[in-house]
């Protein structure tokens, strides 16, 4: 069994984190030892690991806690972990494709700039007139 300090040091999450989670109903209501201390076995220390690498790559919890279901079911067809992670998939690609315009934009608007006074200043122009951008973001 773990304290949850032991079980904070093993996942790399922080103590309000855990009872969150606890919370959110993404861990089992945890047992109490005769100190009343929150005792963690492995069980839930996996499952707090599990929680943190989905939320490590960028699941949404309402996603992490269908995944939690699914896990707990190995007999069942994992077409709803695919939906789950291609749709993730394709919201990351999303958000890349507007950072990367976003850091043509930025990039453009940065070299520019010859000017030596605010008064002439391109990044202070662009950025005051939506028009002198190239792309959409």
């Amino acid at each position: 069994m773990f304290s949850i300090g032991q079980i904070a040091r093993k996942t790399g999450l922080k103590i309000p984190t855990i009872r969150y989670y606890e919370q959110e109903k993404l861990v089992a209501a945890i047992g109490r030892s005769a100190g009343n201390q929150r005792r963690y076995s492995q069980a839930e220390l996996d499952r707090l690991v599990f929680i943190k690498h989905g939320r490590d790559l960028g699941l949404s919890l309402d996603d992490i806690r269908e995944l939690v279901k699914l896990s707990g079911e190995p007999d069942q067809s994992c077409a709803t972990a695919n939906r789950i992670a291609a749709e993730h998939l394709k919201s990351v690609r999303e958000r890349i494709s507007k950072l990367q315009a976003l850091e043509q934009e930025l990039d453009r608007i940065a070299n520019n700039c010859h000017s030596k006074t605010i008064g002439e200043c391109y990044v202070i122009e662009s950025l005051s007139n939506h028009r002198l951008c190239k792309h959409s973001h």
